[in-house]
């Protein structure tokens, strides 16, 4: 199969001399001088040609001779009358004042153009029987096959601004014709814009944009069938449902006055919204509502998200060691990836990426830095001791808050170390060696004893045990194993270590001092501004001060119906959704005289087990003797004397003694 016609572009003919041409149009039977003026320009789509005048040869023949002009176009327009001789037979002038062009058109120009050009001259074979020759287009012997130009049919769709037919219509328009052109133009955009709304409309996608009211809350007669309940409760939640209620049933809180269902109360939605957080993220019932409370809905699903990502790991930098810029540039030739950890820091540094593990390293072991969280600088920081201090750290352990209070004292002063757990102390002195913290001292008291031990301290850090409601990152079992018990015994746990802490502290010692800090890694209100509230109505002898953090939000002065001391916006309060850092508590008292005599102690009221609960609440008088009058507290000698004679016994027996025999030797004795 040969090339196919458009696979192969036909080229351009060969040019034809005028002599040549004029001697086709003869052996045609055409009259030379008869001959018509090709038209000189081409309308799209259309070809038009005019018949000459009357020549000798019959009408058939003149008619078909007529069809065939030199341009091998066929005419359609027959009712023209006859026109001038072609250009290049009487020349370009004799032509252009013939047929005198509009004003404004082009013909000049495509006179220019085309006068003179390759199809006006020809050179082509002689054609028989008055026809022209077979290389001739147009031609009666021209098929497709032989003569094709893959070109043409894109030429002749082609349309220009200056095309004969476009012009002319322009020409006819007005400045009232093109306004109304404009007008239908905005109508039918207007139409298509009112349609494309409808659409949407009707296919709801306008969720989010109109306010429309998306369905959050369930019908009551979706749970009627027992057996559909159980077999649902048996199914495993899904996620992205749970996700996109949240999301939806968040907005409508946001403007529950418009979105609200009809007949639903705000505390449908809120009930569905916390079923919904327990599902999705774990919570048991009573931690979810509690830290909801403590948030706007928003804000609340914020904080729930900012739990379930890790904070980002934070070293401190042990000036005792080294500075920040030499050990970031140590750990960078380790192929650790980290920064500073912002403008409020000055030794603390951002891990993003490390190949090496950061415990491990030969700056880690020579005391250069510590794993700490960042949220563990603030009590420091709003401590602020000085040079030649003494200072108490109650709960020390591990020693990270310990050894950077050593660190901003550059080894000066004296830092007595506690904490009541024993393991957990080891811990604390081996981080105080490897840091190199010269002046601390570590000590194994419950700090509720204090000041017995030792007191007239200039500063005191307090970072009290407690919920753990702000690192639930760090421990997820936080969202489960937390009751109403344990926010009922480590509050009281907390206000006895404050006024220990205050009673710790000496108002005279020297200038600055007497400063406390209380602080704890809890979001709960009970556990941090009703704390504060108890020490500030237990000890009128202080105050609280501004922490001097340069953020953080200001704590409540009020809560659901309770108020606090106008001074409680002092403290301050970090969430893991604002920040990026654990959740933190942190209030700064200031001690001004002395603790009133009949004051109420922070001694401990009870038996305390390894994990600091307290098993019996009530306080015991500090004298003796009122504890033995006490009816609770005190020892009834006759009534105890028999149990502890008989235990006696039962224990000399265990250690194969017999009791009687010691009873005579006594007896003989006497």
């Amino acid at each position: 199969m040969g090339v196919g016609r458009r696979m192969k572009k036909q080229a351009a003919p060969e040019p034809l001399s005028e002599a040549h041409y004029a001697k086709l149009k003869r052996k045609a039977g055409i009259p030379v001088e008869a001959i018509e003026e090709p038209q000189k320009k081409r309308k799209m789509g259309k070809a038009s040609a005019t018949t000459g005048n009357s020549t000798p040869v019959s009408k058939r023949r003149e008619r078909k001779a007529a069809l065939k002009n030199g341009n091998g176009v066929k005419g359609s327009d027959k009712t023209k009358g006859p026109k001038e001789l072609p250009a290049h037979r009487q020349g370009k002038k004799a032509a252009a004042a013939k047929v005198p062009a509009p004003e404004g058109s082009d013909d000049e120009e495509m006179d220019d153009e085309f006068a003179g050009s390759d199809l006006e001259a020809g050179n082509s074979d002689e054609a028989p029987n008055g026809t022209l020759g077979d290389d001739f287009l147009g031609s009666d012997n021209d098929d497709d096959d032989s003569v094709f130009d893959s070109d043409e049919e894109g030429r002749a769709r082609a349309i220009f601004s200056e095309d004969e037919d476009e012009s002319d219509g322009e020409e006819k328009l007005t400045a009232a014709n093109m306004a109304g052109l404009s007008a239908k133009l905005d109508r039918q955009m207007e139409e298509e814009a009112a349609a494309d709304e409808a659409e949407l409309k009707e296919a709801a996608l306008q969720t989010n944009i109109a306010g429309d009211k998306p369905k959050v809350l369930e019908d009551d007669d979706d749970d009627d069938d027992d057996l559909a309940a159980k077999t649902k409760a048996m199914l495993a939640p899904d996620l992205q449902l749970l996700r996109t209620r949240i999301t939806e049933n968040i907005r409508v809180l946001d403007d529950f006055a418009n979105l609200h269902q009809e007949g639903r109360s705000r505390a449908e939605y809120t009930a569905q919204l916390l079923k919904d957080v327990c599902a999705y993220y774990g919570y048991s019932d009573y931690l979810a509502e509690k830290l909801y409370n403590l948030f706007t809905p928003r804000e609340a699903f914020a904080f729930f998200e900012a739990n379930e990502s890790a904070r980002p790991v934070v070293i401190r930098t042990n000036t005792l060691r080294t500075n920040r810029r030499e050990l970031a540039q140590a750990l960078i030739n380790r192929g650790v990836t980290l920064e500073p950890v912002g403008k409020w820091s000055k030794v603390g540094l951002q891990v993003f990426e490390t190949s090496v593990p950061l415990g491990a390293t030969p700056e880690y072991l020579a005391g250069h830095y510590i794993l700490q969280a960042a949220s563990s600088f603030l009590p420091c920081m709003a401590l602020d001791p000085q040079e030649n201090d003494r200072v108490l750290d109650m709960a020390a352990a591990p020693g990270g808050k310990t050894t950077y209070l050593a660190a901003m004292m550059k080894n000066t002063g004296f830092i007595m170390a506690n904490d009541p757990n024993r393991a957990r102390s080891k811990g604390l002195i081996g981080n105080v060696h490897r840091l190199g913290a010269s002046n601390v001292i570590v000590s194994n008291y419950d700090a509720r004893e204090f000041p017995k031990p030792m007191g007239g301290f200039d500063r005191v850090l307090l970072d009290a045990p407690c919920s753990g409601t702000g690192v639930i990152a760090k421990d997820p079992s936080v969202k489960t194993n937390k009751t109403q018990l344990d926010f009922m015994q480590l509050p009281h746990l907390q206000k006895q270590l404050l006024l220990a802490a205050i009673d710790s502290v000496s108002h005279n010692n020297k200038p600055g001092g007497g400063y406390i800090v209380y602080s704890t890694c809890s979001v709960t209100v009970e556990e941090n501004e009703e704390v504060v509230q108890y020490a500030l109505r237990k000890r009128p002898n202080v105050k609280l001060v501004d922490t001097t953090i340069p953020f953080g939000k200001e704590g409540f002065t009020s809560y659901r119906g309770k108020k606090f001391d106008a001074s409680m916006n002092l403290t301050r309060r970090y969430y893991p959704h604002t920040y990026n850092v654990d959740g933190f508590f942190v209030a700064k008292f200031h001690k001004t005289g002395p603790t009133p005599p009949k004051a109420p102690t922070g001694s401990r009221g009870g038996r305390q087990d390894e994990d600091n609960v307290i098993i019996d609440k009530t306080p015991i008088a500090a004298d003796e003797e009122e504890a033995a009058k006490d009816d609770f507290g005190g020892w009834d000698e006759d009534e105890d004397e028999e149990i502890m004679e008989k235990g006696k016994r039962n224990a000399m027996r265990r250690r194969g003694i017999d009791p009687r025999s010691t009873s005579k030797t006594k007896k003989a004795d006497k």
